[in-house]
């Protein structure tokens, strides 16, 4: 029963993460963080940027709640691990698959499509407004559709 306990808050994690960085990227990261997120609208001049702090902040979180939680392990392991799951995902669908920076595979698949199409909309503007699509792995139905 543990386990599918832990499985549970890892997948709730997940989704929590998706609902939280949706709603940092549009009001945070399009807000008064945007001295640091410009440098993913611009063109990269090297493998990293000012805004992979981002990602850096959440891996030490995810360490954190993974220590603090290990006796057991605890809830706070198993969040920990969900966080770094979903930053797991996000390498791989962002950074991997829609920014090509290992230039690795590509793909036809429906969904995968429309987050690609949908995040190319997101860089389309290099300025801070106006912007849409916010989310990584959730987006809108509009970009399910075949061109």
């Amino acid at each position: 029963m543990q386990i599918i306990l832990n499985i549970g808050i890892i997948l709730l994690t997940i989704a929590a993460m998706e609902l939280a960085s949706w709603a940092m990227h549009k009001y945070l990261f399009h807000g008064p963080l945007w001295f640091i997120h410009k440098t993913h609208h611009q063109q990269r001049h090297g493998w990293f940027e000012l805004n992979d702090v981002f990602s850096f902040g959440f891996a030490a979180l995810a360490l954190w709640l993974m220590w603090i939680g290990r006796e057991g392990p605890d809830y706070r392991f198993w969040i920990g691990a969900g966080i770094s799951t979903y930053g797991t995902i996000y390498f791989i669908f962002h950074d991997w698959f829609i920014h090509n920076r290992f230039k690795a595979f590509k793909s036809s698949n429906r969904y995968l499509s429309a987050i690609r199409r949908a995040h190319k909309i997101h860089h389309k503007s290099t300025e801070k407004n106006p912007s849409e699509e916010f989310g990584l792995l959730v987006v809108s139905k509009k970009w399910y559709k075949r061109y």
